[in-house]
């Protein structure tokens, strides 16, 4: 997504609104940081808030394709679960054959996040739609991660088949996600953001057996000093 230029004024009114925003799972801030501390190496979880997605529709090899390419600089995936670009910036995930998430993680949101793209596409067909609030995304890290993930995913994410560099829709429990096996040992998963809280929970439950019992022991003994 390559930078937009904006006026001085938009560019404040958006460090305004940055400092009001609350993110979909900054709630469970804390829970996820105290599990993190005792998962050690075995298990992490965070939110990556705020991070700007632009939804894409066209087809790759098209004129509109072709013109949403030059525009982002990124190729548009071309099979199922291929994710292209830079997996620690700015990436693009299949989603079906005319449909991709743009994403980039190193950076947070900004307005005008699709002009770029929109202008490419004038008189062509297709979209770029700005979707940075639709959907939050939550990064599970260590040894353990994929232990955790497969308790409830709906499909195969062993290795085998679901490689680093590989990204799919698919459900964790009842939830509807895609998730993005982005590096060794570390995935990002992301729900709506009207199912974050519940997605949350959810991971931490399945990390609690890698969480250390001297962790668990402690923060039970802080709870139960706090309360008395």
């Amino acid at each position: 997504m390559a930078d937009t230029s904006y006026s001085t004024q938009t560019r404040e009114t958006a460090e305004v609104l940055d400092d009001l925003r609350v993110s979909p799972a900054a709630h469970l801030s804390q829970d996820m940081a105290r599990a993190t501390a005792g998962g050690g190496n075995a298990v992490a979880l965070r939110e990556l808030a705020f991070r700007p997605q632009i939804g894409l529709r066209a087809i790759p090899g098209s004129a509109s394709g072709q013109a949403l390419e030059n525009a982002l600089g990124l190729a548009l995936p071309r099979r199922v679960g291929e994710v292209t670009g830079d997996g620690a910036g700015l990436h693009a995930l299949w989603l079906g054959p005319d449909e991709f998430l743009a994403v980039d993680v190193s950076r947070a949101q900004q307005p005008g996040e699709t002009l770029v793209a929109e202008a490419a596409l004038e008189g062509l067909p297709g979209q770029a739609v700005e979707l940075s609030a639709n959907r939050t995304i939550l990064e599970l890290s260590g040894a353990k991660a994929r232990e955790v993930l497969e308790k409830s995913i709906r499909a195969d994410i062993h290795p085998r088949v679901f490689g680093v560099g590989t990204a799919i829709v698919t459900q964790m429990g009842p939830v509807p996600i895609i998730l993005h096996h982005f590096a060794d040992h570390e995935y990002r998963i992301y729900p709506r953001a009207s199912f974050a809280d519940f997605a949350v929970r959810w991971l931490l439950d399945g990390m609690a057996e890698f969480v250390s019992a001297e962790f668990v022991s402690a923060e039970t003994a802080a709870g139960a000093e706090s309360s008395g």
